[in-house]
């Protein structure tokens, strides 16, 4: 039997969140309470796969840098890079450049109204696009993050495997079967941030509360007794590792040798310290003056979302006037020489600043 034909929408779903958004939800955050479609914008992208703690001084030190749409799009990349570092993710701060210039360049400084016109900017997929028109526009349209896919699983009973796009599609029909239909620029703002408030504190992934839940007597998940068995998704991304070498060659004056690594792969955009697949592969672009000066330091483990990174540091110290070896110093290999003064400005990868650190 298909799924979808076994659900029906609990009626009062909608008002219930409502009402519980208003007096439990979170309603002070510095991106709430404004229609403002940058700032709104601004946030559901820092938001993507990062917690709220660690958004809110990012957010604050963007907006204070770049107030409007007009002077983030104006900024250089490096700039919005450097502002980024150390939040992850770095593909979603060259789509947010790219969408600001957008933004400017084909709508005159103002972010369209509807969610299916925020779709066509870079980096603003269907729930992203949904939750700014839906907060800025009280437009009639449904999120579906993974907090959210939580929430409305586990009310539904909906059993569908979610790796499966069709069953996907038929849990977005659904979540819009159940939004407000009434004075919508008050209802649908509230609505869709008592569903991230309900997915990001009550309804967890682990130990749900579901004593303190307000749509507990609605929940066909709570009422079969085991909420925590949805969402279910079979589709497991594995985890793997990767060892890479990273050479730390420095100048008498302190300033370090950094590149700018591709626009796609890890770190894509980013200054960094030059990397190798391995020690051998670095050792051999040194000519043996070089190599008879490197130290290793201690190899550390770098965590990212599926692959754990084993990077190994070496320190290279150069003499006076001595040149990289032209291997290192080429159109495929860009880089320059950056004094500590210039790395906190720099867009660099968390590890990398981190290891800096510790000279600067």
């Amino acid at each position: 039997m298909k799924q979808s034909a076994l659900q029906t929408p609990p009626p009062g779903f909608s008002g219930e969140i409502v009402r519980w958004q208003s007096t439990h939800g979170r309603n002070s955050l510095p991106w709430q309470n404004t229609r403002d479609p940058y700032r709104v914008w601004l946030s559901e992208i820092m938001l993507q796969q990062t917690q709220v703690a660690t958004v809110l001084d990012y957010y604050a030190r963007f907006l204070d840098r770049f107030p409007t749409v007009a002077e983030l799009a104006a900024a250089s990349e490096d700039e919005v890079l450097g502002l980024w570092s150390g939040l992850g993710y770095y593909s979603r701060a060259r789509n947010l450049h790219r969408c600001a210039k957008d933004v400017v360049a084909l709508h005159g400084g103002q972010f369209p109204g509807t969610a299916e016109q925020l779709q066509t900017l870079p980096g603003i997929g269907r729930s992203t696009a949904a939750a700014i028109a839906s907060f800025c526009f009280g437009e009639r349209v449904a999120i579906l993050d993974g907090n959210v896919k939580r929430v409305l699983t586990r009310v539904l009973a909906f059993s569908a495997d979610l790796a499966q796009s069709a069953n996907e599609k038929a849990l977005w029909n659904l979540a819009t079967e159940l939004l407000p239909k009434r004075n919508l620029p008050d209802t649908m703002p509230r609505y869709t941030q008592g569903l991230m408030d309900l997915g990001a504190s009550i309804c967890a992934g682990r130990q749900p509360q579901c004593l303190l839940c307000p749509v507990q007597k609605l929940c066909r998940g709570f009422a079969e007794g085991d909420p925590g068995k949805y969402p279910v998704k079979t589709r497991k991304l594995k985890r793997s590792a990767q060892g890479l070498s990273l050479l730390w060659a420095q100048r008498p004056d302190g300033s370090v040798w950094l590149e700018r690594r591709p626009g796609r792969g890890v770190w894509g955009g980013l200054y960094c310290l030059p990397v190798f697949e391995s020690d051998d592969e670095l050792k051999a672009v040194l000519p043996p003056a070089l190599q008879s000066r490197l130290a290793p330091l201690p190899q550390f483990v770098h965590v990212l979302t599926h692959k754990d990174l084993y990077l190994s540091p070496w320190v290279a110290g150069l003499g006076a006037g001595q040149a990289l070896p032209k291997a290192m110093v080429s159109e495929e290999r860009p880089g320059a020489w950056f004094g500590p003064s210039a790395w906190p400005a720099l867009g660099l990868p968390a590890p990398i600043r981190k290891l800096l650190a510790q000279v600067a």
